[in-house]
């Protein structure tokens, strides 16, 4: 009986040293895992405000909850008019050292071909501490060579407003692409891939980048947005549509589309 009784005090005092320990978080990432994912499966289809740790921002734009292009699931679809604007938004995303990955497969159906020098926008990163925006997916119509182009870009930091778009990396409209950036802030580079291919012309780093002399550095992220926004007014066309799907932010690669 004395057995039983020590038995039983020595499991209320382990009970009691657990509930002393305080919980972990669950929205505390790990040193290795995903942030954010979303696959538009579990929404219900139709025009589309928030999901799964994600808002909404527009202006002149929408987003909807479509069937998926392919027959299998569900995509969603974003429009804007004119220079309109329609992001999906990750407001809370922060990752250890302040890097981590995005993929998620994109369909332009059409880009600008008015004004010259039109400017569009993917994704944009961002932080509070810091007016840097970083444009990781993005890019321009450039009259001189006939084309839209992607481009790694920044505004509102110390760099100015820049897009170093490549004539080698072409911006082609009406095909699925699966997408991948990499945001490393080791050295502030910005690293970009298509369909599982890196591509080296479009890296930026702390001293190569397309804006002025200072050094481009990363805000402290704590959001990213998804999306589609053109710049200027009455472009040509007058409306835009892009389908997104299969989105997942990582502290590491993730497989691809």
């Amino acid at each position: 009986m004395a057995l039983m009784r020590k038995a039983a005090a020595a499991i209320s005092a382990a009970a009691a040293v657990l509930l002393a320990i305080p919980a972990t978080s669950s929205a505390t990432p790990t040193s290795y895992g995903t942030l954010a994912r979303e696959n538009f499966n579990h929404l219900p289809l139709g025009p589309v405000t928030a999901g799964n740790g994600w808002s909404a921002d527009t202006s002149n734009g929408t987003l909807t909850v479509a069937p998926g292009s392919t027959g299998h699931g569900r995509e969603l679809r974003l429009h804007t008019e004119g220079n309109g604007r329609a992001f999906l938004v990750f407001p809370d995303l922060t990752a250890p050292g302040n890097s981590y990955w995005a993929r998620l497969r994109l369909r332009v159906d059409a880009f600008p071909t008015a004004p010259d020098w039109a400017h569009w926008t993917i994704a944009e990163a961002s932080g509070s501490d810091s007016p840097t925006l970083v444009r990781p997916l993005g890019g321009q119509y450039a009259p001189t060579d006939h084309g839209n182009f992607w481009g790694v870009g920044s505004d509102r930091g110390p760099t100015g407003d820049w897009t170093s778009w490549k004539t080698s990396a072409p911006a082609t409209a009406g095909k699925w692409q699966c997408v991948e950036f990499h945001l490393d802030a080791a050295d502030n580079r910005v690293t970009v891939y298509f369909d599982g291919v890196e591509q080296p012309d479009l890296t930026v780093s702390t001293d190569q980048h397309g804006g002025t002399s200072d050094p481009f550095t990363f805000p402290t992220f704590d959001k990213l947005k998804l999306g589609w926004q053109l710049y200027q007014a009455d472009p040509t066309p007058s409306s835009y549509d892009i389908r997104m799907d299969d989105i997942a932010v990582s502290t590491r690669r993730v497989a691809g589309c």
